[in-house]
């Protein structure tokens, strides 16, 4: 592990999970779990990051969970990455703590204290890296030895827009139909696999299977993005995909500096994706077969809504088939070390991490105090069972409404055309209506901007939900709200829940009073006018004649 000696303050959390059928534990009784929540967006923020506390008195750090990586074993370390940043410093010893929802408790640790940083590490918003690699310094060998854990891990990768997912140091029971290849730990330090095939729309790639076993194989890891092959199967596989798209229209990538390939009128639910887009098989050693949707080779294009392009691309010179987060979502990953093998189970990562965290015991209800003051970290909370839904009302969180404050680097002239498309977004990252979403103020600050939103209850609502209002907390607090390129850099610099007042009952229904007096004077109004025309035409026909006017002549009739 590689942390800053450096603390940014920490981000308060607030989460809610539903009820679910929990996972069956480690096999082994004498083994606890260390069972952790994921955080941020593998494509917008190009990895998943982990809480740790560490030290006395301890502290939280978000670390990028990678299993590529460990530190050496001196006394002082360098490292550098392959996307040529690099960190360095001091190695260290204290207490680690795993959150307050894992059954292991705090271990002592060897970690890394870094003192310089270059890269994508200085400019990445997480404070280090978490090491789950093969070697003496990486935390799950320091948990195995200590024999606190059974030697195995899991992770498991939240969807697309979805993001997060959970972690779990030590073994459990895997799914009857999760599949498994074999990995060689005295291959290569890295977690390799034994990938034979890759079908595409049931298709099989005209490959060599040993195109995907040069160098250190097929290797699985979570600190990268995107999937590399081969030249030979990237161009392969390109071709395979490209030839399914006869009903979209390919475009050019997000960015000018890089050739991707990119689609659109695919539409915007990822639900549906596998409408225009192949399912991609990888076919191991066994002959047992993995099934990726598309959403585990495709990300979305930032300037053109509902198109997307490949998230797969060629290794270069290099014959490793490099296997990133991208190709996992939503899929639990079982690093079995002890065996030496690697298990793939399709899921859905947001549930897995709700039945990973149900309890026997009442689950408690956040009290209002605890949203108040953002300062103060939150536990996250399982929500209640069906048998307390009719006790609800008792935990009510009654959040009348939110605000945020957001800054870009664009500039408030910049900014103003687009306010409608921020506010759509806002909406759509919290998930609430667009006319929920309003603008308290936007101004200058700097040569950027600074704009203040409003998030208020659907209409005639006092407070939201505590679904809604839970959710968009724990969306805010965890910084899993992410707007488009098109917004330049941003950053969110602060967000409060306000409680509902309680009101009067002149407060609450003034607007039906005022409704009911508009509309009396409005009959009486339509009442005086309809007597006054009456009473004019009663006027006229029996209207004063003087004596010598002149009259029609009358017939007289016979007696």
């Amino acid at each position: 592990m590689i942390l800053p000696l450096h603390l940014s303050p920490p981000v308060s959390s607030i989460s809610s999970f539903n009820p679910r059928r929990q996972l069956q534990r480690s096999e082994s009784q004498h083994h606890p779990n260390a069972r952790m929540r994921l955080y941020d967006d593998l494509l917008i923020n190009g990895y998943y990051t982990t809480r740790l506390w560490i030290g006395t008195p301890p502290q939280r750090f978000a670390l990028i969970v990678d299993t590529g990586s460990t530190v050496t074993t001196q006394c002082m370390y360098e490292r550098q990455y392959a996307e040529m940043s690099s960190s360095s410093g001091v190695l260290g010893e204290d207490v680690v703590s795993f959150g307050n929802l894992s059954e292991l408790s705090p271990q002592r640790a060897v970690f890394g204290c870094e003192n310089d940083e270059t890269g994508d590490l200085y400019s990445q918003r997480a404070d280090g890296i978490m090491g789950l690699g093969r070697g003496d310094l990486s935390i799950m060998d320091q948990l195995v030895d200590k024999k606190v854990i059974s030697n195995s891990f899991s992770l498991c990768y939240g969807g697309m827009d979805v993001g997060g997912g959970a972690m779990i140091l030590g073994g459990i029971s895997p799914p009857a139909d999760m599949v498994f290849t074999h990995s060689d730990p005295d291959r290569s330090p890295y977690y390799n696999i034994n990938l034979k095939e890759l079908h595409v729309a049931g298709k099989k790639l005209q490959l060599n299977s040993d195109v995907f076993d040069g160098k250190h194989g097929t290797v699985l890891d979570s600190g990268t993005t995107y999937a590399y092959l081969p030249e030979v199967a990237f161009i392969a596989f390109k071709r395979a995909i490209m030839k399914e798209q006869n009903s979209l229209k390919q475009l050019s990538g997000p960015d000018p500096n890089y050739k991707d390939i990119c689609f659109s009128g695919a539409g915007i639910n990822v639900s549906q994706l596998s409408k225009s887009f192949p399912v991609v098989d990888m076919v191991f050693e066994s002959g047992h077969k993995l099934s990726l949707s598309p959403e585990n080779y495709l990300f979305r294009h930032s300037k053109v809504r509902g198109a997307y392009c490949l998230g797969v691309f060629s290794n270069g010179r290099d014959p490793t088939t490099l296997l990133g987060g991208i190709f996992v979502r939503n899929t639990l990953v079982m690093y079995d070390r002890e065996n030496s093998k690697i298990g793939f189970w399709k899921t859905n990562c947001s549930e897995l991490w709700e039945r990973l965290h149900v309890s026997d015991a009442p689950p408690p209800v956040p009290s209002n105090s605890d949203v108040t003051n953002l300062t103060k970290a939150f536990t996250p909370s399982v929500a209640p069972s069906p048998s307390q839904q009719d006790n609800i009302h008792q935990g009510e969180l009654q959040i009348a409404q939110i605000t945020i404050a957001i800054s870009f680097n664009m500039s408030y002239t910049d900014m103003k055309p687009h306010i409608t498309e921020l506010a759509e977004r806002i909406a759509h990252e919290l998930d609430v209506n667009t006319s929920q979403v309003h603008l308290m103020n936007f101004s200058s600050l700097g040569n950027g901007s600074l704009s203040r939103w409003v998030i208020t209850p659907r209409p005639y609502a006092d407070f939201f939900s505590n679904t809604t209002a839970t959710s968009m907390i724990s969306r805010l607090s965890e910084h899993r709200m992410q707007l488009p390129d098109t917004f330049g850099s941003y950053k969110l610099l602060d967000w409060n829940a306000e409680h509902s007042s309680k009101r009067t009952w002149w407060e609450k229904y003034y607007w039906v009073v005022g409704l009911a007096v508009l509309l009396t004077m409005l009959l009486g109004v339509s009442a005086l006018g309809i007597f006054l025309i009456w009473k004019k035409r009663q006027q006229a026909e029996h209207s004063y004649k003087p004596v010598d006017a002149a009259v029609p002549e009358q017939e007289l009739q016979p007696l």
